[in-house]
């Protein structure tokens, strides 16, 4: 399928490389950017055959799918357009800046009988799948609940352009918690309320990264987030997010059941070492792989959702799972800022179902 690729930024070059050099049912057409140095030198280095305005991306009827990578302002406004315009869409993560947003997408593209997907897709991926298949196969009997910890000291010491991470639609929850949300909702399902406490730690930050080293920015949402979520199987996660924090030693994620613990690896990668401690065996241990794609595969989600739309079959990264968790961490900042709790009207089916094998070396319950 031909596609088109909006947003040349810093997160584009692993797009552009899987879904030339990896995926095969995946065409890139054509790419856009405000910033013309950086759209030209994308399509020299992936030999990308046009570049195009987003304009003209929507009335070339050689083009099926757009892949939206700009910022979070831009994911709405442009994934509307995109649906108006008879396009499928696949946006970067968070699929709108609000929930209401979020909504109107996903049934516009449903009233059109179009697909949507959103990012992340680091949940198809090994290291995931194969947590989820010892859940469903019963290692830890019933998931009772987990926790998830995602603390740094923000970005504006390596990324290029950080002043979007502490806008609205920033900030650690809206940034990298749809990773561990995401993550969190195919291991035990969609969640049914949230609450958390937030802050704002800092008024400002200096860039300390080129090329705008030096550069004061004003932080306009809260940068530590502590939520609490419940989820339809009477599961109970800790989710904390931050960009207050210099160091610390919490783990990424962990399942807890009624006969054992996981260990799942780092949601935004594929791979990582997942482990197992059962009531049995008391000590984790690493199990092997029960799925592929364990590097960086980005770019995946719009491979399976191209699949999904020869077939007519449900995609991984769908939209109704982006929505879902759009509202949990939209529900997380009202909770913080309201001091109440937040019950979520969406839900989601997680479909993803790759060729996967049985756990390798672990006894069968």
């Amino acid at each position: 399928m031909n596609i088109g690729i909006v947003g040349c930024g810093n997160i584009s070059g692993i797009y552009f490389k899987n879904l030339t050099e990896i995926f095969q049912n995946v065409t890139i057409y054509a790419c856009a950017d405000l910033d013309e140095e950086k759209v030209k030198k994308a399509a020299e280095e992936w030999k990308v055959p046009h570049i195009m305005t987003l304009e003209e991306m929507l009335s070339c009827d050689e083009i099926e799918l757009i892949l939206n990578l700009t910022t979070p302002q831009g994911h709405y406004p442009i994934n509307k357009k995109c649906l108006e315009a008879g396009k499928h869409v696949y946006v970067e993560k968070p699929l709108a800046l609000t929930y209401e947003q979020g909504k109107e997408l996903v049934e516009l593209a449903q009233s059109k009988n179009l697909y949507i997907g959103c990012a992340p897709d680091t949940f198809m991926g090994a290291g995931i799948q194969t947590a989820r298949k010892l859940i469903e196969d019963g290692f830890i009997g019933t998931p009772v609940a987990a926790s998830a910890f995602m603390m740094l000291h923000g970005h504006e010491h390596w990324h290029p352009d950080p002043e979007f991470y502490y806008l609205e639609g920033g900030g650690p929850l809206f940034d990298m918690g749809p990773y561990y949300l995401t993550a969190l909702v195919n291991l035990l399902g969609p969640a049914t309320d949230v609450c958390a406490m937030a802050k704002k730690s800092f008024s400002t930050r200096t860039i300390t990264s080129q090329p705008k080293y030096g550069k004061v920015i004003p932080v306009e949402t809260e940068t530590h987030i502590a939520g609490l979520i419940q989820f339809e199987t009477g599961a109970v996660a800790t989710l904390v997010t931050s960009f207050d924090v210099w160091k610390h030693s919490m783990p990424c994620i962990e399942i807890y059941g009624t006969l054992g613990s996981i260990k799942v690896p780092d949601p935004n990668t594929f791979g990582g070492s997942v482990m197992l401690s059962t009531k049995e065996d008391k000590e984790f241990r690493e199990i092997p792989y029960i799925s592929g794609y364990n590097e960086n595969s980005r770019g995946m989600g719009v491979s399976n959702m191209i699949a999904a739309i020869e077939s007519k079959a449900p995609c991984g990264a769908s939209g109704k799972q982006g929505l879902h968790v759009l509202e949990m961490m939209e529900g997380m900042l009202k909770s913080g800022r309201e001091q109440k709790w937040v019950s979520l009207e969406s839900s989601t089916t997680p479909c993803y179902q790759p060729d996967r094998e049985a756990p390798k070396g672990v006894l069968t319950v």
